[in-house]
């Protein structure tokens, strides 16, 4: 009991503690010490864990889950907000959620109608119609597109542009300038999924030993620059998985 009583004190002194160090009410004070153990628990949960890893990490597991229990309710209620309204973002948004759900010709075939009138040269929409072919692995057309984009919005999403074009020469067989675009970008963009790109393009020549290291490097500076966006942890992932392959 001693030693029990010990630890919830120890307990109490670090949250009073946390609780003067980063400014909350001062109030906490009397909720922890005045309540030993419930005291603690109601400060964690209210105070920490909403910003916590522990948080963010039970947030993606529930859209996770959601996700595998409706799958296509995004989807669905995307189409029949178009249905009511063909306004131009209502288009963009269905062309997202079909990028999504892996429907790339349906995204494309969406991004495309509305590249008309005030939108002919709407940067953002060329930008998502890029990554459609480029996930269609048309890339015929995505090389004109990254050539129209850069012509008329060069300033929109440049090292995503970038990335897209890298994996455009490698899909044409271009490998020297794939090399030289992936080995000049990856440097610089600031999420894992160019290294993973380059990790993969390596392994596709075959070049297996080269591909692990940069895998590696994704895994390590992902420890090092944890991140909160879902996408950087697929691409953790995935990294993984090819090492263990």
């Amino acid at each position: 009991m001693p030693l029990l009583a010990g630890l919830v004190l120890l307990i109490q002194f670090s949250f009073a503690f946390h609780a003067l160090r980063t400014g909350r009410p001062y109030w906490w004070m009397f909720v922890i010490m005045g309540f030993p153990v419930m005291g603690s628990v109601m400060y964690y949960f209210i105070e920490i864990f909403p910003g916590s890893r522990e948080h963010r990490n039970a947030n993606r597991t529930a859209r996770k889950i959601a996700r595998a229990l409706k799958p296509d309710a995004d989807l669905r209620r995307r189409a029949e907000e178009l249905e009511i309204c063909g306004s131009v973002d209502n288009r963009v948004a269905l062309a997202q959620e079909c990028m999504n759900h892996q429907m790339f010709a349906e995204a494309a075939s969406l991004y495309e109608s509305c590249l008309a009138g005030a939108f002919a040269d709407d940067g953002q929409i060329l930008a998502g119609l890029l990554r459609a072919r480029v996930e269609q692995q048309d890339w015929d057309r995505a090389a004109q597109l990254v050539a129209r984009l850069r012509a008329v919005a060069p300033e929109v999403r440049p090292m995503e542009v970038r990335l897209l074009d890298a994996r455009i020469l490698a899909g044409r067989g271009e490998t020297d300038a794939a090399h030289a675009a992936f080995r000049a970008l990856v440097p610089q963009f600031s999420g894992l999924e160019a290294r993973y790109r380059y990790g993969d393009f390596l392994a596709s020549l075959g070049q297996h030993d080269a591909a692990r290291q940069v895998f590696n490097e994704l895994l390590t500076h992902s420890k090092r620059f944890a991140s909160t966006v879902e996408d950087e942890h697929d691409w953790v992932r995935a990294a993984r998985q090819a090492v263990r392959g």
